[in-house]
């Protein structure tokens, strides 16, 4: 879906992961990430934001909790980063990054809550008091934890399987709770999505969740809360920041935009370019089709089916030459291998270029940071394996 947009918007990094992976320096079954791009696509975003008082948390488990993608987006000013869970918190932590949300789609498990309060997160969720009552619990003394409410109200839209929070209705008196508790103050209000896109309009639209929110901070605003903090994570780019500031958002939590593959980058030109693309390599023939490693062929599934294609081919300009439809693993099959069919005009060894809008952290892909794409003078900033560890590749 992103491929075209790639070839269009960044041939150059397209042109090094060829070379590279035809120098054998680049493996196959590597989602790799221009640094450059993506630093300029964080300045942006942080300049943008910072107008309209709003935090920068990026999301990291797209792009496998890279440390070097961690600390390029701490060059350029992101406010901290927003852990899905703790693996995530773990690897921003050991980055140098500060933690600037945690609990917010994945809850603390009891066992780690006091290396979650070492880790010093600026901003905690939780779904109900029970969870804010065990962190009281386990507060050393004199320390003092922000704790922000997950809430819902009729009408919210949820993933499958994200549900949780608490009913808008109660939030001010659960606040009023939090703020009794020792070593916590009630900080503010999230949910998610806040934002999706929508297919017909091809524009990204705030979700019955956002007015949840705002409706919400009304409330709290009147029992006499001041200073909230309002977080509204969901298909974060920068052409929404004027708004949301307007309407009192202090958090955005950007993933895809910093990579340039939310769903509005595959159809429209936006100022965050894309920095992001699965390699793979030809490996095979078989019946008259050729084959392709797999190991990251997940496709965050954001669009309807679609027909995936690949560039294919030993350089940049054959490689354009050969948009190849694959034909994708099943859903439920490991993705061992991608299939093209025809197969003519290519061969063993051709560096296979995918644009996924990826979730690096759900696969078994390596995650290969470049930088110097924009100076003509590319170096691979280590080969990482999907949970952000790096790997002494190609023998580990």
């Amino acid at each position: 879906m992103f491929l075209n947009k790639l070839i269009e918007s960044n041939p150059e990094f397209l042109k090094d992961i060829i070379e590279l992976h035809q120098k054998n320096e680049l493996p196959a079954n590597s989602y790799a990430i221009d640094l450059d791009t993506v630093y300029e696509n964080a300045k942006k975003m942080v300049a943008e934001a910072h107008k309209y008082g709003i935090k920068v948390y990026p999301m990291t488990k797209q792009i496998g909790r890279n440390p070097a993608v961690i600390r390029t987006l701490k060059l350029a000013g992101c406010d901290g980063c927003v852990c899905v869970d703790m693996a995530d918190a773990r690897r921003v932590h050991a980055a140098g990054m500060k933690i600037g949300h945690l609990g917010h789609l994945v809850q603390v498990p009891k066992a780690e809550i006091d290396a979650a309060i070492l880790m010093q997160p600026e901003y905690w969720t939780v779904f109900d008091l029970e969870k804010a009552r065990v962190i009281s619990d386990h507060m050393p003394e004199g320390w003092t934890q922000k704790i922000m409410l997950r809430i819902f109200s009729d009408g919210d839209t949820f993933y499958t399987g994200h549900e949780g929070g608490i009913p808008a209705s109660e939030v001010v008196e659960a606040a009023k709770k939090i703020g009794r508790m020792p070593g916590l103050k009630f900080a503010g209000i999230t949910t998610f999505p806040t934002q999706l896109y929508n297919l017909e309009t091809q524009t990204v639209e705030h979700t019955h969740n956002y007015r949840t929110l705002l409706e919400a901070k009304k409330a709290l605003e009147a029992a006499g809360f001041t200073n909230l903090e309002l977080n509204a994570p969901g298909t974060t780019s920068l052409h929404l920041f004027k708004e949301m500031g307007e309407h009192g958002v202090t958090q955005v939590e950007p993933g895809h935009g910093l990579t340039g593959s939310t769903p509005i980058h595959a159809v429209k030109a936006m100022a965050e370019r894309p920095a992001l693309a699965y390699v793979s390599e030809i490996c095979h023939f078989y019946n008259g089709r050729a084959y392709c490693y797999g190991g990251g062929m997940y496709i965050d599934p954001v669009f309807p089916p679609y027909m995936v294609r690949a560039m294919v081919g030993s350089d940049f300009e054959s490689a354009k030459k050969h948009l190849i439809e694959c034909d994708m693993p099943k859903p439920e099959a490991i993705d061992y291998y991608g299939i093209f069919k025809p197969a003519e005009g290519i061969k063993e060894g051709d560096t296979v270029i995918f644009g996924f809008r990826a979730q690096a952290f759900v696969t078994r892909a390596f995650v290969v940071p470049i930088s110097g794409v924009s100076k003509g003078s590319p170096k691979i900033e280590g080969i990482y394996d999907s949970d952000g560890k790096e790997m002494g590749w190609p023998y580990c």
